[in-house]
């Protein structure tokens, strides 16, 4: 803003600026500094130009506000059932923009002539709609209709579309639905019969389905939504929000089966106000996609892929440019977690207290994101999911390109993960100009919540997970470092066990129970196995036990995602998954609050190391579940014992390197249960705990770890250069 007047005035008016923010701004820094005065008395905004860097922020998508509601449900407004009603303090953002500077000529709006009203409304500084670069109406506007399966469209709801979609939900039929980032599939929440057609269209067996309901009145019916729950729900960001189930819900029981939490979310565009508004009840909103592959965005794209699954699609004319899945939140007593950073988050860059030099980091191979950092700003991609298939790898290349362009920045240094097999290593050694710094998984987990915190000094970090290469060749998961945002030690870790089979164990759990009886009973495991609610597997426990015995395509892993795995088949909740994380779910839906009773376990001395040898618990456990003690019991008692353990640990790295800052990061701290215990544990004994929370505490927040590793080597490296 160029300004002029007195002293007072010019200071007056920055107090008004920081103190009546329109609802969606947020300062990110103040800079002044003096101009020649040039009489100027008018204000106005001037046309953006080419020249110079790009630095202007694109804001996420918003959700529909208060005043565009209360226009759509007035019947005197000529936005009245507009289904693309929208103003400066909500709708699309990112996923409308094709090139930065944020202004109308560069979004998909551009093919959208505003009428006389609306350019009125676009150029008047007094209106809420000055300088909407989505504005539109009726008459000048993007237009929605119902089509078939075949992309035809209904003439029947030509007038009245949502109605059209209203009906063909209530009659148990799958509709297409496109939104802001990309597709929805949408069905009755209430109908079991619809929801179980979809997953078996979907290929979708048991990973939890999201719901979106009119309010949080009907929220409340389905699930228990405490204070933080509430304030999620309700953000701007409009994100997934999981919630513990009610007992006397009325959702489906094929929506989250097996789970504690169901996935609820609040309309966040018109559409989504219009349909639930009419409908009345629940409905399914999952992401309008096959397996493995990137949510739909166009018209075309979707009626072709998705065909069959959607029975009928509700379509409109208004490209989406960019594609962005839903947020995925929840809450754990005052802190929230993020579980995925996409719409409502992205592209919001993560402002660092350092400056570094330009990075593009890779991430990770599931729940992938990349991060561009630029000085102090960390751009983050919205979600893009695992990188199983050729289609998930096209859109990680589509994201490079969107965030070269939304941050200005073509980096010659990558960071990637120390994996030789995923395909995002792979791929930096090709798109590489320079330089490439290959970071350890779990010690990217550490920076990732250590950057978002400030926090440039040494930690101990605490990175729980599933599986990471590990710099000794193993399989690490269950790892304490000590970590800076240059450098790690490994100062501990659970013992290692054999997972016989390898990636093949993290889709059958009864394998890492096979590694882990071995590794507490020794040759007498095949017997324990036998008696165990293992017996129904069909394997030769010989074969097994030569393969851990010999380390054929068996290697060992210190891993806490898979000691969870262990266990939920020991106990004989789950011998195989359908999906990652899904038997660490299941047992955590089972743990009872403020049982007292703890399993053995201890800490041993390996050179410098300490391992946590949980050999202890498992022959207590194992006892336990030949008695047929109650599982409820056995899974309580076992998360409140790995608590114990893991805290014991931290404690004695304190005491010993008297560093009282810790960091806890990765996928195993999902589990709210262990999460909880181990923050208000530490806490307590008066050491300081720091979490993500504005990158997920997954793998989705590894790229974010990555580049300010690679950053702070480079940083440094060239002060020592300067200091030379």
């Amino acid at each position: 803003m160029e300004i002029e007047g007195t002293g007072e005035k010019l200071s007056e008016f920055s107090r008004q600026v920081m103190a009546e923010l329109p609802p969606a701004a947020e300062v990110i820094g103040i800079d002044f500094q003096e101009v020649e005065i040039r009489g100027e008395d008018a204000f106005f905004i001037i046309e953006s130009g080419q020249e110079g860097e790009k630095e202007v922020i694109i804001p996420p998508d918003i959700a529909t506000c208060d005043d565009c509601l209360s226009e759509l449900s007035d019947p005197l407004n000529k936005r009245y059932q507009y289904p693309f009603i929208n103003c400066t303090n909500c709708g699309p953002r990112l996923t409308i923009v094709r090139d930065v500077p944020y202004d109308r000529p560069n979004t998909s709006m551009n093919c959208f002539p505003m009428c006389r009203d609306c350019l009125s409304e676009y150029t008047n500084p007094e209106d809420r709609r000055f300088h909407a670069e989505p504005n539109a109406c009726p008459i000048c506007g993007p237009k929605l209709w119902l089509a078939d399966s075949m992309g035809k469209e209904l003439t029947a709801y030509v007038r009245d579309p949502i109605a059209g979609a209203v009906d063909k939900i209530r009659q148990g039929w799958c509709v297409a639905i496109k939104g802001l980032g990309g597709f929805h599939l949408a069905v009755d929440a209430t109908s079991e019969e619809a929801v179980k057609r979809l997953r078996d269209r979907k290929c979708r067996e048991e990973k939890p389905l999201a719901v979106m309901v009119r309010d949080l009145e009907t929220a409340a019916k389905l699930a228990e939504i405490g204070v933080k729950e509430q304030e999620c729900l309700l953000s701007p960001r409009r994100p997934i929000v999981l919630c513990r189930k009610k007992r006397e819900g009325f959702l489906a029981p094929s929506v989250s089966p097996g789970l504690p939490d169901v996935g609820i979310m609040l309309p966040y565009t018109p559409i989504h106000h219009l349909l639930l508004d009419r409908i009345g009840k629940p409905l399914v909103m999952t992401s309008g996609n096959k397996v493995d592959e990137p949510i739909c965005i166009g018209n075309r794209e979707a009626i072709v892929r998705l065909s069959r699954i959607a029975d009928y699609f509700l379509l409109h004319n208004r490209d989406i440019l960019v594609r962005c899945d839903d947020s995925v939140e929840a809450c754990v007593g005052e802190s929230r977690i993020l579980i995925r950073r996409s719409r409502g988050w992205a592209p919001k860059p993560i402002i660092l207290t350092h400056s570094f030099p330009d990075v593009l980091a890779l991430g990770g191979h599931l729940k992938s994101t990349l991060c561009m950092l630029k000085g102090n700003r960390a751009y983050l991609s919205p979600h893009i999911g695992d990188l199983e298939t050729p289609e998930a790898r096209d859109f990680f290349m589509e994201n490079i390109r969107v965030m070269e362009r939304i941050s200005g920045c073509r980096p010659a240094v990558v960071a990637c993960d120390l994996h030789p097999a995923y395909w995002t290593t792979q791929l930096a050694e090709e798109i590489s100009k320079k330089v490439v710094f290959r970071v350890q998984h779990h010690h990217a987990h550490i920076v990732s919540a250590m950057a978002e915190n400030d926090l440039f000094e040494p930690v101990i970090g605490l990175a729980m997970d599933g599986t990471g290469y590990g710099d000794d060749g193993t399989v690490w998961g269950g790892e304490f470092l000590l970590a800076s945002t240059t450098s790690y030690e490994r100062i501990g870790h659970l013992n290692n066990f054999a997972l016989p089979g390898a990636e093949r164990a993290v889709r059958e759990p009864w394998r890492s129970a096979a590694g882990l009886l071995h590794a507490t009973f020794g040759k007498d495991w095949p017997r324990l196995f036998r008696k165990l609610p293992l017996a129904e597997i069909a394997m030769d426990t010989n074969v097994i036990n030569n393969m851990i015995e010999e380390r054929f395509n068996t290697p060992e892993t210190s891993s806490l995602g898979r000691l969870f795995d262990a266990v939920a088949a020991i106990v004989g909740m789950r011998k195989k998954v359908s999906f990652e994380g899904q038997a660490a779910m299941e047992l955590e839906a089972l743990v009872v609050e403020g049982i007292k009773e703890r399993y053995p376990y201890d800490i041993m001395e390996e050179g410098k190391k300490k391992i946590l040898d949980f050999r202890p618990f498992v022959k207590a456990l194992v006892e336990d579940v030949l008695r047929d003690k109650d599982r409820r019991s056995i899974v309580s008692a076992f998360h409140y014992t790995l608590i114990d353990a893991l805290v014991s640990m931290t404690r004695m790295m304190a005491e010993a390197t008297g560093i009282r800052k810790v960091v806890l990061s990765g996928g195993c701290f999902q589990n709210r249960v262990l999460l909880k215990g181990v923050m208000e544990s530490l806490s307590l004994d008066g050491l300081k705990v720091y979490i993500n929370s504005a990158v997920p505490i997954n793998d989705g927040g590894l790229s974010l770890g990555q580049a300010v590793v690679a950053g702070s080597i480079m940083r440094k490296e060239n002060e020592h250069h300067e200091e030379g």
